[in-house]
């Protein structure tokens, strides 16, 4: 959803736009400008089954929209832009492409932001590349941005006090990279002004307190624990506060490169040649790049196929560390 807001912004010039997500991805378009309305599509409960494809097909109906474009490609959304009477346009690699009135080529060597903007070129062109680079785009609220003040006021968080945030999560357990608390043991010593954040879902607090734990014993400064504290678009408040973002190949990757904060970001069993790179204007990609074995799958998995994980296992801390003491120099 992050990703398809560049598309949302371009299609906003020629009329209004109307958004059906999911009931988590709704809130992702919260304040968005380019967005008229979100309709929210809970297929998993109260819009479940076929009456509820239908119940959501109405009310996309009821939009006078003409046209949707295919962000999520399944047979679901698919049905639902033909139960709705409204003409398709969606990957000819899409599982609901069968369904669609108009099928355009999935372009393995763009970014995935620029293959969605993409879906609105003019079919009688040919496709072209993006004027400029393509960055998504979130607007916090403000009172996503006071929760944030008054988290770091808690946390005693000075003003102009760096902050490094580190996010260790990810869904998929072979893209976590396991050496976050490593890393944030050896940042108390090259950057002692610096203040490590964790940003991340409630699921991920254990991860925080193995980071916390390793910057105490290293005698730092307390680690500000976000995880599960904040919502989307208030994670994103807090990174357009960070100097620097840590991250898998996960969501918050995505929530810098629409804050335009710069990015460590580090890929293992996955690669930014897929077309899920960091977007930020300061970004750098680390990992095992010389590995036959990479990538192993499109969002990498709950365990190494091979076993050995080296992909992650191998990325060293210290070549962390010293591109995030590179990175704090050259903003000094």
């Amino acid at each position: 959803m992050i990703l398809t807001t560049p598309l949302l912004e371009r299609l906003a010039r020629e009329g209004a736009v109307h958004v059906v997500a999911t009931p988590a991805n709704a809130a992702v378009l919260a304040h968005h400008p380019a967005v008229a309305s979100v309709i929210v599509y809970d297929k998993r409960n109260a819009d479940a089954g076929l009456a509820g494809l239908r119940r959501v097909a109405a009310r996309l109906r009821a939009t006078g929209a003409t046209t949707a474009y295919m962000a999520q490609g399944s047979w679901r959304t698919a049905a639902l832009a033909r139960w709705a009477g409204v003409a398709s346009v969606g990957f000819d690699t899409s599982a609901g492409r069968w369904l669609y009135s108009r099928r355009v080529p999935y372009r393995n060597d763009w970014h995935h932001a620029q293959r969605l903007w993409g879906l609105a070129d003019d079919p009688r062109a040919p496709s072209v590349a993006a004027p400029g680079p393509l960055r998504p785009s979130l607007f916090p609220s403000a009172d996503d941005e006071a929760q944030v003040t008054a988290l770091l006021a808690a946390a005693g968080v000075e003003s102009g006090e760096p902050l490094v945030a580190l996010a260790p999560g990810s869904v998929w357990a072979t893209k976590r990279w396991p050496s976050y608390d490593a890393l944030a043991g050896a940042l108390v010593a090259r950057l002692p002004a610096a203040r490590v954040v964790v940003i991340g879902a409630g699921g991920d607090a254990p991860l925080a307190a193995a980071i916390g734990e390793a910057v105490r014993q290293r005698g730092g400064r307390p680690v500000l624990d976000a995880t599960g504290r904040l919502s989307l678009l208030g994670s994103a408040a807090l990174l357009a506060r960070c100097t620097l973002l840590v991250t898998n190949d996960s969501a918050p990757l995505h929530l810098a490169s629409a804050m335009n904060t710069p990015t460590v970001a580090l890929f293992g069993p996955t690669v930014p040649s897929m077309g899920f790179g960091p977007l930020a204007d300061r970004q750098v990609v680390l990992g095992r790049h010389e590995l036959t074995c990479r990538p192993c799958s499109a969002h990498g998995g709950q365990a190494c196929p091979l076993g050995h994980w080296q992909c992650m296992r191998d990325v060293q801390p210290s070549a962390v560390t010293e591109q995030i003491v590179r990175e704090m120099r050259a903003r000094q």
